[in-house]
This record gives C-alpha cells, sequence and structure tokens, in this order.
C-alpha cells in the first residue's frame, strides 16, 4: 500500500467525521510533512477498553506514517469529569485515585501504539499545564466561549428538560480539553464521535489563541444493540485486563449486527473483506463463524495468535462436550437485572450467603466467556451462566 493510499484508509476507516473537511487534511498529510497528532484518554477505570482502542489503532495508522504521536493522559481532566453523554453529573476523583487507574494504560496501549523507536509515541499529563493555570488564566480561557454554545449540547438539554442539574464545572470541561491543544502546540486531534464538541473546541481555542488550524477526525463508536456506548458506564465493555477466554467470550455475546462493524473498528482485515463479509451475513451466511473470527483477530491483536487460537479451542470445546444440559433453567429478564436477585428468584441459589460464597470461589461464569466477580454484577447481555460445577441459567434480555 502507498502512502497516499494509507493517508485515505486513516481517514475513512472506522472515521465518522473529519473537520474542517477530508480534503483539507487529505491534502496537509500529502505534503510530506511531519505533523503533531494527539489522542487523550481520561483514566476514569483502571484498565484501556475496546472502545478506547478504536481511536488508539486509528493513532497507530498516523504514527506509522511518520507523524509525531502524543497520547495524552487526562489526569487533570478526569478530575473534572466529562460531561459527554451523561444524565447526571460524573462523581469526581481524586488526583491520586486518577494516577492510580492509569498505571496499566501505557502497557495496554503499547500492544498497538510503538512507546519505542526513533519514532516513538510520547506520553504526556495534562495536570502539567493545567494545574498551573490561575483563575485569572481561566477567566481569559472561557472568554472565548459562549454560554450559548454551552448550552446547545445534547446532554445539557436533556437534562435541563428533565429538571436535572447543570453544574458550572462541567461547562469547564471542554475548556479544559480544549487547552490542552494549545499547551501542546498540536496539528490534529483524533477521538471517539462523542468527543466531538470537545475536540472542536480545542479546535476553536487553537484557531484564536495560536492561530494554527488544527485538524479533528472524529471515529466510529462501538455500540451496543440499544445504539448505547460499550464501555464502563454501560457495564459491557472489554477490557484489555480480560483473559483470552473471558475476552473472547465476550465478544461471542456480542448481537450479530455488530460483526462487520467490528471487523472494521477493531481488525486489520482488509475493507473488502468486511464488506463481503457483510454481504454474506445480510444473504444468511453462518453468523457465529465470522463472529469466531472477529473474536479471534481481537483476542490476537493483544495476547497473540496461540492464545487466541486457545480461547476458540476452549470456548467451541465446551459446547462440544455438552457442558450446558438441555434441561438448564431458562429465565427472561431485564437488562441490569441483578444475578443474585435473579439467582434467587430461580431458586438456582439458595441464599445471598451463598451467592457470595460461589463468587469469592470464582465459582460463576458465563459458558465459554467471562467469570464474574462483582457481588453487584448487573447483567447485560444474554448467555448461559455457570453457577458451582452442576447448576446452569440460560438468559434472555428484554
Amino acid at each position: 500500500m502507498t502512502d497516499d493510499e494509507k493517508i485515505d484508509e486513516a481517514l475513512s476507516r472506522g472515521v465518522e467525521n473529519v473537520f474542517p473537511n477530508v480534503e483539507f487534511v487529505k491534502s496537509l498529510l500529502k505534503k510530506g510533512k511531519q505533523f503533531t497528532i494527539y489522542l487523550g484518554i481520561d483514566p476514569t477505570g483502571p484498565n484501556i477498553h475496546l472502545g478506547h482502542v478504536i481511536p488508539i489503532r486509528k493513532l497507530a495508522q498516523f504514527q506509522k506514517l511518520g507523524h509525531r504521536i502524543i497520547f495524552l493522559i487526562g489526569d487533570f481532566t478526569a478530575t473534572i469529569g466529562d460531561p459527554t453523554d451523561k444524565t447526571a453529573a460524573r462523581k469526581q476523583l481524586t488526583h491520586a485515585e486518577v494516577l492510580d487507574n492509569c498505571k496499566k494504560y501505557k502497557e495496554q496501549a503499547g500492544h498497538f501504539i510503538d512507546f519505542t523507536g526513533a519514532n516513538k509515541v510520547e506520553i504526556r499529563f495534562n495536570s502539567k499545564w493545567l494545574a498551573k493555570l490561575s483563575f485569572e488564566d481561566v477567566v481569559k480561557l472561557a472568554s472565548h466561549t459562549t454560554v450559548d454554545q454551552m448550552l446547545k449540547r445534547d446532554m445539557f438539554e436533556k437534562r435541563m428538560s428533565e429538571g436535572k442539574p447543570v453544574y458550572l464545572h462541567e461547562f469547564l470541561y471542554p475548556l479544559m480539553q480544549g487547552y490542552d491543544s494549545v499547551a501542546m502546540d498540536v496539528d490534529g486531534e483524533i477521538g471517539g464521535n462523542d468527543q466531538t464538541f470537545n475536540m472542536l473546541a480545542g479546535r476553536d481555542l487553537a484557531k484564536s489563541m495560536s492561530g494554527k488550524d488544527k485538524f479533528v477526525v472524529t471515529t466510529k463508536l462501538l455500540v451496543d444493540q440499544d445504539g448505547k456506548k460499550m464501555g464502563k458506564t454501560e457495564g459491557n465493555m472489554v477490557s484489555l485486563d480480560q483473559t483470552p477466554s473471558d475476552m473472547f467470550g465476550k465478544v461471542m455475546s456480542w448481537p450479530d449486527e455488530l460483526i462487520p462493524t467490528g471487523f472494521e473498528l477493531l481488525t486489520d482485515v482488509s475493507m473488502d473483506e468486511v464488506k463481503t463479509l457483510g454481504r454474506g451475513l445480510r444473504e444468511g451466511s453462518n453468523a457465529r463463524d465470522a463472529k469466531a473470527k472477529l473474536a479471534e483477530e481481537i483476542v490476537a491483536s493483544i495476547y497473540g495468535k496461540g492464545k487466541a487460537g486457545e480461547a476458540r479451542e476452549q470456548f467451541f470445546s465446551t459446547f462440544k462436550e455438552g457442558a450446558i444440559p438441555e434441561d438448564a433453567t431458562k429465565a427472561t429478564i431485564k437488562k441490569g437485572d441483578k444475578l443474585v436477585d435473579v439467582l434467587l428468584r430461580e431458586k438456582i441459589v439458595s441464599s445471598k450467603g451463598d451467592f457470595r460464597r460461589l463468587i469469592e470461589g470464582n465459582a460463576i461464569s458465563y459458558v465459554g466467556g467471562e467469570s464474574i466477580s462483582d457481588a453487584d454484577y448487573k447483567i447485560e447481555h444474554p448467555g448461559t451462566i455457570r453457577v458451582g460445577k452442576k447448576r446452569f441459567i440460560t438468559i434472555s434480555v428484554v
């Protein structure tokens, strides 16, 4: 693939929008100059998940094209809390909690971007400049954005129409994220489509404060069958600390409709093959086989082909051995129901104490998939759950 073809793919595969437009950015990149491009992640949880991996993989494409890449840890912005897509204000974290959360980020992101070599990715922390701003600096920064601009954000409009509070510190978040672009003097930013408002705030600030026409590339989101982003908040994420078997099983629980999107966003399978696969699924080809290939590709990108093959073999051997009895209990539940309540109602466990002992003994898991270690686990997707050695319940979610 030529550099021009790589640029075309970087600006199209898995991309939702390019600002100011594709033609402008393509012409910049084809000049052969090295540009500084960054991705910022707020460490609100202890692990990177597949939702993060999508823009990280996009970042990797630009690194391979020779551009200077910054992987920004939002250790200051995470203490404020990004209001994006939130129906209520985020719980504010301490700086110590944030730093503890990001301990594994470099190692996990390193599966996709290169932190070594001549053009290594640079890690930065936005507390280095945001924590030094005086109140006067913040007031001057706020003068670049109007209240009307902020109030037009969908989540703020929705909250106010429902009589829910919008806090003043939430207005400051996009200014803080936007100032990152100015402080690092970047040429471009990459992020999920849900970050469009914040990234464009950075574009506006860069233009008004530094005279730079920063470009923005937004990536498509990995969403579930209800259109909700797959991440920490929805409880349906696949995090990079999961075992190969748990990761494989979680992907196998995804709805069939997510298969082509998963290939586009999370694998290196060619787009021609992805389109052929999608056409085949619409015409009735075997979705299970396609999903297994997707799961294996995703696991291999983190653990290697050997571990991915073992996870696939383990998953299917579980079913071939007849691990799920025909008389397994079947239950239809509402998404978000607590597992303990379902198991008590269906008489799978005798008491909360019985349930707790099973959890502590790692004796509850999805068949062929993730183990369950949270006593307050909420069921977000269908599947068969093994409780102990001989108890099974097949869950349908409505």
